[in-house]
Parts: C-alpha cells; structure tokens; sequence
C-alpha cells in the first residue's frame, strides 16, 4: 500500500490532510495479523503502527531507518528544511536533503504533496519506549552507506530483532537490492 502522498495514493497538498498519516494506512490494513514491509517513511510509519497495534503484525521488515528514527541536533534538516529541498530552493550538499529533492523528481511523485507531507507537524515521535511495544519478529536491513544508519540504535530498542547491512548500498539502491529481496524472504521462510 503506498502511503498517502506517494504513488498511487492520493496526493494533498495541504500538511494539516497528513496529520493522520498513520491512521489512514491502519484503516486500510486487512483483517488479523499481517507481515508488513516498508521503506524509509513506510518502515517509520509501520514501526508507530507495530507499537500502537502490536497484536496487528505476525512480522515486520523495516529498510532505510535507523539512527535517523531518534533526531539529534545533528539530524539533516527539518521538516521546512527537507520541503525547500523538495522544492528546489535550497541548494545543498547534504546527502539526506539531496535525496528528498532527487526523490521528489521521480515520475510518479509529486514534489508539492512531499512538501506538504515533510511540513506535518504532529509525526508521533519514535522512541525506545513506543519500539520496546512491539513483539512481533523484526528484520532491519539498511546499507552500510545509508545516511538513516547507523542501525545499530533502532536494533538495540526491538526484542526480537534480526540484522542485516548490504555492503556498498546507499539509501536510494536499498529497496532494489537483491540482498534486501533475498534477507526479506529468508525472513518470512524462517517464520513458524
């Protein structure tokens, strides 16, 4: 399922419309327990919804997060910060606010309704208390050359947690890499 501002779903471009960003992906799960898969902004909404609902998943595989989920007064940017980018009027040599204005060029993005998204805010914060709720069995894969990373933070607030760091593989390359399609199925094939 693509998460409102992105793909499919639909595209507003007003902040206020995602301040139920995590609600309105819940309301489209279906019924009883799911194994669920995200990416960058989906693994950090799954992991609100495995800690809010952690009856919901059987399994989670999250990529693209790591340190990056607990900021820092060193973090890359705010939400104003990443929706300039987005729109073209900060020029930066930042690798995560390059990414954001990379990924908003994308075919099948809208550069307004990412902007709209980034200037949200009510995200509910991810912390290792809301993470220490979730009890299904977690995959983190990421990639050695991934700005979210170190994953090392994110893997030490999970119970059950399973690690896996794709050498050579940056944030843009980690959902297209055959080492994270191969460490997701070895994932759920090792599922009772």
């Amino acid at each position: 399922m693509d998460l409102l501002g992105h793909g499919s779903a639909d595209k507003p471009t007003d902040p206020a419309a995602y301040d139920e960003l995590e609600a309105e992906l819940f309301s489209r799960f279906p019924e009883g327990q799911v194994d669920a898969i995200g990416f960058s902004l989906g693994a950090r909404t799954l992991l609100v919804l495995a800690a809010r609902h952690p009856e919901r998943f059987r399994s989670l595989i999250v990529a693209g997060v790591g340190q990056n989920l607990f900021p820092t007064e060193r973090s890359s940017g705010s939400g104003e910060t990443i929706a300039a980018a987005i729109e073209g009027a900060t020029a930066t040599d930042d690798p995560t606010l390059r990414y954001f204005a990379t990924l908003a060029e994308a075919p099948d993005q809208d550069p307004a309704a990412l902007a709209a998204l980034m200037r949200r805010t009510n995200a509910p914060p991810v912390t290792t208390e809301s993470l220490s709720a979730i009890t299904c069995p977690v995959l983190v894969v990421i990639g050695d050359k991934d700005f979210a990373g170190p994953a090392e933070p994110l893997v030490a607030a999970l119970a059950d947690v399973r690690l896996v760091t794709l050498r050579n593989v940056d944030h843009f390359a980690t959902p297209k890499d055959f080492g994270f399609i191969e460490a997701s199925l070895d994932f759920l094939a090792d599922l009772p």
